[in-house]
């Protein structure tokens, strides 16, 4: 940020690039997309055009080398038209990015030019049946076999299972615990290699998500991304800039209902004036706005520490992902309130907003969690 309070010109060209982009590719057809789960894999492979394949994937490797700020404004412009969309393309960049920032060259030469283009799409797979919020519980074995590691076990609620072809997974070559994790690139085609069933969901849906099972996969040794028992702190770096995301995801989607909230309410009339007239309206609107860009603030400010690398990143990261997603839900719940029964309806787009926003709580870490990580920060000895 150029100063403490704005953002720079290249930040709002930025910025403006992606509200432009979202008004003509995504805005106008999101609506069909949920109704019909219909995956825009070609919108989102146009997304790339722009850079957005790659946003903090470095300009050496071919990205666009953008800091955790840049990002989380082109996330936030894009969930304006359809939080599912960008936070599909979000998870996206944070497995390139991963593969960039800790893989070998082996591993980046091999994937990165075709995540970078999206000709592949990559998905992070983290979470297991067993093993949600404990994620250092994975029990996904690599074993080792010389050349190569053999893969057994299963990945629970991965955005892109079976439709993505690159997946960046955690899987333990180790003892229990987050020391023994490690980080395996593997590909959809690869042998061993199944999904699930694409799972019936309240919102996102027009992106898949399925298990992801993995049968005696053999692995190249040069798929590994950083050192054995490296995985747990690429897992965990990694879901710093994605909790930045997601609370952007929110803030677009929150900003998009009260811009429909504010058009609604100026053109319903009811006891002979526009609800805007009323006092109660105002004072909704009001605390909607002020929510929101507090959220902003707070999360401006975490993306900027993430860069930065501060010693306090993960604890910021934590707390914007809280209160932006808990805010974005609160603010389209209030636009949906001031809709009434149309609000309600699939005519206007405030109920997907209000089913999109909802998951932003519970994945990239529950704000439980997050709560768990801000008070063990600000306790620890």
């Amino acid at each position: 940020m150029e100063d403490q309070f704005s953002l720079t010109g290249d930040q709002i060209a930025i910025q403006e690039m992606a509200q432009r982009f979202t008004a003509d590719n995504i805005t106008p057809h999101a609506g069909e997309w949920d109704e019909n789960a219909i995956f825009p894999r070609d919108t989102i492979k146009a997304a790339a055009e722009l850079g957005f394949g790659s946003i903090y994937v470095s300009e050496e490797s071919g990205g666009i080398g953008l800091g955790r700020l840049e990002a989380a404004l082109i996330m936030e412009a894009m969930a304006h038209g359809c939080p599912s969309t960008s936070a599909f393309i979000s998870i996206h960049n944070m497995a390139a990015w991963m593969i960039d920032r800790f893989g070998g060259e082996a591993v980046k030469s091999k994937y990165l030019p075709d995540l970078i283009g999206m000709d592949r799409l990559a998905s992070y797979c983290l979470t297991e049946p067993s093993s949600g919020s404990d994620a250092a519980a994975l029990k996904t074995k690599a074993v080792d076999k010389g050349d190569h590691y053999e893969v057994t076990g299963s990945k629970q609620f991965i955005s892109g299972g079976g439709q993505n072809e690159i997946y960046v997974v955690m899987v333990r070559t180790g003892a229990d615990g987050p020391k023994g994790i490690s980080c395996l690139v593997i590909e959809k085609d690869m042998d061993g290699v199944s999904f699930g069933a694409n799972e019936k969901k309240l919102g996102w849906k027009n992106q898949p998500t399925a298990q992801v099972i993995f049968d005696n996969v053999k692995v190249p040794k040069e798929n590994r991304v950083g050192d054995e028992g490296q995985g747990f702190s690429i897992a965990m770096t990694g879901l710093d800039g994605g909790r930045l995301n997601i609370g952007a995801c929110s803030l677009g989607g929150a900003q998009r209902a009260l811009d429909e909230a504010i058009a609604y309410t100026k053109d319903r009339t009811q006891f002979g004036k526009a609800i805007a007239d009323f006092q109660n309206t105002q004072f909704t609107i009001a605390e909607m706005a002020a929510e929101l860009e507090a959220a902003r603030a707070l999360l401006y400010l975490a993306a900027v520490k993430v860069t930065n690398e501060a010693p306090d990143k993960t604890r910021f990261a934590a707390m914007a992902k809280m209160i932006a997603t808990e805010t974005g839900s609160r603010v389209v719940d209030h636009a949906l309130q001031l809709h009434g029964g149309y609000g309600y309806l699939k005519d206007y787009p405030i109920e997907k907003l209000w089913r999109d926003l909802r998951v932003h709580s519970i994945l990239e870490g529950t704000n439980q969690i997050m709560r768990m990580i801000v008070g063990r920060d600000l306790l620890r000895d």
